[in-house]
């Protein structure tokens, strides 16, 4: 046995060393094998060999030169006293988080943007140059065999570069599953450590913006899918409002305790997935030791290289892959900074890029951006006019869905006009009117664009409503990105149904006109739009409108609907809507101005409205539907409630806080 155990002796060892006391040396011993200007692999997230660290750097009276200590994200490996670093290396990070932020402040730390899945095939190529790794491994079993245990990622290929590996053997690794395996040959000196794997603990968020951000994200995510979750506090809550999915499935670059309860109640059995059915796979994992028990010998996980879990291929094979990405800031053509802020670099590329670009080629997936409105104090927009001291991690050609407090973005495929109206829709209230001014002045939006809304997006409106001939059709508020959807409805309007519409003969809608119709200020003035189809995808078949008289508390009402969606009880659907929706914010009643030939719109008023007021003259026919005052004032008053007055379009209580909100 090496005489370097100092006060350790062989028989205290554990019995599965035993066998291999000829590699078994100290810590400190370690630290002295290190040499001037190399290259120091050290091992992932709660993996890090935290004792042969802070050997490196306690332990050393004259520590080598030159040396650089090369790692991706860290936990408890770097020094810190007062929140500043002290360590006495250089280091190259390819994750900047908490534990080597303030190094990089410092000039210590060199920040690599990269993605993950590129270490490997650098690192074989020496442009990473790798002399030396450092890792932490479970017991070996009778074969000779440990366990990479909770960290697989780059791992693989350090060990295949490096000409010295050094391994911390802890019995409190588990033994993961997959890829993980490493034999003693391959491992030159073995260090007995007997302490916790680091933990990592995610805080419950209790931010409203972040809650209602993974609300939205979690509606988007439909039974079967299988999703990649980032280490965001954004992506990580979204998993909570998933309980209620069936089948879901995880080929995700790392896991936290946060899927603990999805596997609980049976959501997360893999058995949809393209890939890999019925397995969790993955490359690292962060979190307590409730996840590391679960993971210790569960052929559930396969853990498996960061270049394996980021292989093109392999993702966009996968049926409904959802990439739940966290951003920092999108400027308004798309371009997303997911590394920096105000200058300060923050987290990594990680896996996000090959991901988002795979889902967005899964048949059925969806690539997500989802990022808060305003920095956590509301004085700043995270949606820029143009991204600033921050770098462009993500390309606006690869963005698809962007998600913020205030709702959907659905860029691509769209110009750059409509993603920055589509963006200015989803931005904080207060900053609407800077970002559009600013969009005027880069020539993004046309001079005549308004922005009418300064309130946040009425999720709560959406509402599914079942039509005859079993069709159905979406209902929700209308946006000002929905200007190109109004246009391509009114161009399929017969000639005399833009007549009926518009009391004129008129070919086309000016861009003033068709804000007129959806960009709207939803306090005097409320749209509403049927749709078809997926998010990304959606087709406007239907319109309805009212604009408020201040003066009379009554509104005037307007609908449209597509040639080929007519008689099927969509105008119905939506006189409906327009009538709970102006009952429950007590205007006295709706008023239809149609020209006496429109027989279809005026049966449907006239046979859905009892309590109307007719008014003929030569060319059209004027109705008022008048509101019932009892339920109005008992409304106003608090004893009656719009799902009172308004039954047949209210869904049960709970409805939306289950679903949406």
């Amino acid at each position: 046995m090496n005489t370097a155990l100092s006060d350790r002796t062989f028989e205290s060892l554990h019995p599965g060393l035993q066998p291999y006391r000829d590699k078994i040396i100290s810590a400190p011993t370690a630290a002295t094998l290190i040499r001037p200007g190399q290259h120091v692999f050290i091992g992932t997230g709660c993996a890090a060999p935290r004792t042969l660290v802070a050997a490196l750097e306690h332990d050393l009276l004259d520590p080598p030169a030159d040396v650089e200590l090369v790692h991706f994200l860290t936990a408890e490996v770097v020094p810190h006293h007062k929140g500043r670093a002290v360590t006495r290396y250089r280091h190259r990070t390819f994750f900047v988080g908490s534990d080597i932020e303030a190094a990089v402040k410092q000039g210590f730390a060199e920040y690599v943007p990269i993605s993950m899945a590129e270490l490997p095939i650098l690192i074989a190529q020496g442009r990473i140059p790798i002399d030396v790794a450092l890792i932490q491994v479970s017991l070996p079993d009778e074969f000779g065999y440990v366990s990479l245990g909770i960290s697989v990622d780059i791992i693989p290929a350090a060990l295949e570069r490096a000409r010295l590996v050094v391994a911390e053997v802890n019995p409190h690794m588990p033994r993961s599953m997959g890829y993980s395996t490493v034999h003693l040959s391959q491992i030159h000196h073995l260090v007995p450590v007997d302490a916790p794997v680091t933990e990592y603990v995610y805080q419950p968020v209790k931010v409203e913006a972040v809650q209602r951000i993974a609300r939205y994200v979690a509606s988007l995510i439909e039974d079967g899918a299988t999703l990649y979750v980032n280490l965001g506090r954004i992506p990580q809550a979204t998993l909570r409002y998933l309980e209620d999915r069936r089948d879901l499935g995880l080929h995700t670059a790392v896991v936290t305790d946060a899927i603990i309860p999805l596997l609980e109640r049976g959501v997360l059995t893999g058995w949809r997935k393209s890939e890999h059915r019925g397995k969790i796979v993955t490359s690292f994992a962060l979190g307590t030791r409730r996840l590391y028990d679960l993971i210790n010998g569960n052929p559930l996980f396969s853990f498996q290289p960061i270049d394996v879990v980021c292989r093109p291929k392999l993702i966009s094979a996968q049926h409904k892959m959802v990439a739940i990405c966290q951003a920092f800031a999108i400027d308004l053509t798309g371009q997303v900074c997911s590394d920096q802020f105000d200058g300060d670099y923050c987290g990594g590329l990680g896996a996000q890029g090959d991901f988002l670009r795979g889902a967005a080629r899964s048949p059925g997936g969806k690539p997500i951006i989802c990022l808060a409105s305003t920095t956590d104090d509301g004085e700043t927009s995270c949606i820029r006019p143009l991204l600033g001291a921050e770098g462009v991690t993500i390309a606006r050609a690869d963005v698809h869905y962007v998600i913020t407090e205030y709702g959907i973005a659905y860029l691509f495929g769209k110009s750059i006009r409509e993603r920055a109206i589509a963006l200015i829709d989803v931005a904080h209230p207060r900053f609407r009117p800077w970002l559009l001014r600013e969009a005027k002045k880069l020539g993004y939006v046309p001079a005549d664009q308004q922005n009418e809304n300064l309130s946040a997006y009425a999720v709560e409106d959406e509402k599914t409503v079942a039509l005859d001939h079993g069709q159905s059709v979406l209902l929700r508020p209308a946006r000002a990105s929905d200007a190109p959807g109004i246009r391509a409805l009114f161009h399929q309007l017969s000639d005399n149904d833009v007549y009926t519409r518009f009391f004129t003969r008129v070919k086309t809608l000016s861009n003033r006109e068709v804000q007129r119709l959806c960009n709207l200020n939803y306090e005097t003035e409320v749209a509403f739009v049927a749709v078809t189809g997926p998010r990304e995808h959606e087709e406007i078949v239907g319109h309805a409108c009212y604009f408020m008289n201040p003066a009379t508390h009554l509104a005037e009402a307007a609908f449209m609907v597509a040639s080929v969606w007519q008689g099927m009880g969509l105008g119905t659907a939506m006189l409906r809507r327009l009538i709970a929706h102006a009952m429950a914010r007590n205007l006295c009643g709706l008023v239809f101005e149609i020209l006496r030939e429109n027989d279809r719109m005026l049966g449907v008023v006239q046979k859905h409205c009892d309590n109307i007021k007719v008014d003929h003259s030569e060319e059209q026919v004027s109705i008022t539907l008048i509101f019932d005052p009892v339920s109005r004032a008992g409304n106003k008053a608090g004893h009656v409630s719009p799902a009172q007055a308004a039954p047949w379009y209210y869904p049960e209580p709970g409805y939306y806080a289950d679903r949406i909100c």
